[in-house]
Formats: structure tokens, C-alpha cells, sequence
């Protein structure tokens, strides 16, 4: 992922007030590339943060076969998870890696997710096209980015999907925020002063991608990837390292 971001304006604080969130994401490692930072932040302060993962992430590396991945990079995300202070990790079933495609089934199965879980934030990753400038976004990530701004909705309504009334919980309108992490157009940040080191450990629990990804040592590759990332949005935070978001309001 890039560090290019939009770089006008003051970023301002995240919202407060607010116990749960549910992170939704494509892959294993989408959201240790800065998120988890702030994520660790959170569950020190006690709040809870559960994880959605639409796939196992099993085209991500490519000297394994996918029926071998797949396992291992579940095991990673677990791990990484655990590193931040989450224990909720879920993993939805039917969505092969790299070709996720928007529409109502993934629209369905995340609001089933939002209902279960009833956060008052949901976080997932950029939808965009670009990561800034001319840095493609992957499909992936936009198809899970774009569906959970729409399950948001979705999860409230219960005449969209009314199948879920009947097999689960009730309708949960009780999201009040989206936080878009690894967005273009940030608008928020959270102080990672205190959780930064986790992050990077959460980061480095991806070992086996990273090792697929780069030659870099792993722990020198993820530490730069992060303390880069979080010095820059500094500058817009008021000279403290943060995780930057693009939040919508609802």
C-alpha cells in the first residue's frame, strides 16, 4: 500500500464515545498496514474490536499454492490479531481471493456480520480507486470497501434482506460512524503513540507474506512501513504519530 495521501488540511481527532467496532476487510494483512496501530490503541482503552475477513487470503503470495496458503495466512491473521487485543476473528466463506465481486451477497453476509456483532463503528479499507495519485487500489479492496458502506445501511432496514430477520438478529441501526482506513482523502486520526510498537508486531505476525512480498528483513520492512506512515500524517495531526481515516457520520 502507498504512503501517498492527501496532504491538505488538519486532521481532526477520531470520535469518541463509542464501545464496539467491527473492522471488515478483504484479506489477512489489510489491516496491519496502519490500522492496527490505532486499533491497539482502542483495545487498551478497553473498548472491543471484532474482525471480518471476506477471504483467507490464499492468492497472496506467490511461491504457495492457494490450498496451502490459505491456512497459513489465516494462522498469521489470528496471530496478528491477538497482538493488537482482539480475539474475534471471523472469516466469510465463498469469496475466492482476488476476485471478490460487489453485490448483494456480499452486501448480505457483511450486514449479517454488523448484526451479530452490533458496533457503533464499522472500519474497513479504502474504496477507492487509488491509494493517491496514480496508485491503483486493488478490486478486492474496493469491492469489500464499497459493500460495507452499504451493509451499514443494509444491517438497519429490515426489509432489505428480511431472510436475516428470520435467521438472526435483529435489525442493528446503531452504527454512527465508517472509518475508511488507508483513504486518499483522510479526514481523522488517531494518536498511536502508545500503540505503534504493537502494530508493528501485528504486522510482522504476517511473516510468511512479507517474506513472499519483499527481500527486506521483515522486522526492518515493517517498522519502516509503519513509523513512516505515522510520521508523515504528523504533520496533520499535530506533530503526533497517527493512523489517518476518512470517517463518515451517520
Amino acid at each position: 500500500m502507498s504512503r501517498e495521501t492527501d496532504t491538505a488540511g488538519e486532521l481532526a481527532a477520531f470520535p469518541a464515545g463509542w464501545e464496539r467496532c467491527l473492522a471488515v476487510v478483504a484479506h489477512p494483512d489489510d489491516l496491519e498496514y496502519g490500522a492496527a496501530a490505532a486499533v491497539a490503541v482502542w483495545t487498551e482503552q478497553g473498548k472491543h474490536v471484532s474482525y471480518l475477513l471476506v477471504t483467507r487470503g490464499e492468492a497472496g503470495i506467490d511461491g504457495r499454492e492457494p490450498g496451502e496458503c490459505a491456512p497459513l495466512r489465516e494462522r498469521e491473521q489470528r496471530e496478528s490479531a491477538a497482538a493488537v487485543g482482539v480475539e474475534s476473528v471471523e472469516f466469510l466463506d465463498g469469496y475466492p481471493d482476488g476476485v471478490i465481486e460487489y453485490g448483494p451477497g456480499l452486501r448480505r453476509d457483511i450486514a449479517a456480520a454488523i448484526r451479530r456483532h452490533r458496533p457503533e463503528v464499522v472500519l474497513t479499507l479504502n474504496h477507492r480507486e487509488t491509494f493517491g495519485g496514480t496508485v491503483l487500489n486493488s478490486p478486492d479492496h474496493r469491492a469489500v470497501g464499497q459493500a460495507a458502506l452499504d451493509a451499514v445501511g443494509d444491517a438497519g432496514n429490515r426489509w432489505i434482506f428480511p431472510e436475516l430477520s428470520r435467521e438472526g438478529p435483529a435489525p442493528w441501526d446503531g452504527v454512527r460512524w465508517v472509518a475508511v482506513a488507508a483513504s486518499p482523502r483522510p479526514t481523522h486520526a488517531v494518536d498511536v503513540t502508545d500503540g505503534l510498537e504493537r502494530g508493528v508486531r501485528s504486522l510482522l505476525a504476517h511473516r510468511a507474506y512479507i517474506e513472499g512480498l519483499t527481500c527486506e528483513d521483515p522486522e526492518s520492512y515493517a517498522r519502516a512501513f509503519l513509523t513512516g506512515n505515522a510520521e508523515a500524517a504528523a504533520a496533520r495531526f499535530g506533530g503526533r504519530p497517527a493512523a489517518t481515516f476518512e470517517v463518515f457520520a451517520r
